[in-house]
């Protein structure tokens, strides 16, 4: 007989689990796992329900998520820098004293006034509060794409324009 573990021809093997795998060994290579009984079937049922547990993991995280459902999400307003420019005139400040303010380069202020640069969370809340405005607005995304509604699939027929 041939050992599966190391590959000898001996006379006789032994039965034996190794990392839960049942295999016929030599006596050398039985050192390295624990013998097989028929009647302890401790590693039966108990691994069968781990591979349960893990097929229903591995379905719930393959399973497709539609992007385009009714998510909120929080987005900035559309004309902020308009906005940010609006406020701090009327707080009648110029763009170095309300840098100095909250602690930014009046150049990244200049930038983020003429919409050419997109302020971070942090930013954004630096000047929400110096100024006492709101930057951010929730957004419902989704709802109604083409013909059919927000259940139906999307299609190439949504973005073709059909004369």
């Amino acid at each position: 007989m041939i050992c599966e573990m190391c590959g000898k021809e001996v006379p006789l093997t032994k039965t034996v689990v190794i990392d839960g795998a049942r295999l016929n060994v030599c006596p050398g290579c039985s050192r390295f796992g624990e013998d097989y009984r028929s009647g302890n079937q401790s590693t039966g049922p108990v691994s069968q329900t781990v591979i349960e547990e893990r097929l229903q993991k591995r379905e719930r995280r393959m399973k497709t998520r539609d992007i385009y459902s009714g998510e909120t999400s929080v987005e900035l307003v559309d004309d902020y820098g308009g906005a940010i420019r609006a406020a701090r005139e009327a707080k009648g400040l110029d763009q170095e004293k309300f840098a100095e303010l909250i602690q930014e380069k009046r150049g990244i202020l200049a930038k983020i006034e003429s919409n050419n640069l997109i302020p971070d969370d942090k930013i954004i809340k630096k000047i929400e509060k110096a100024l006492g405005i709101k930057l951010t607005e929730t957004v419902q995304s989704g709802g109604k794409v083409g013909p059919g509604g927000a259940n139906d699939r999307m299609t190439l027929g949504n973005f073709i324009r059909k004369e």
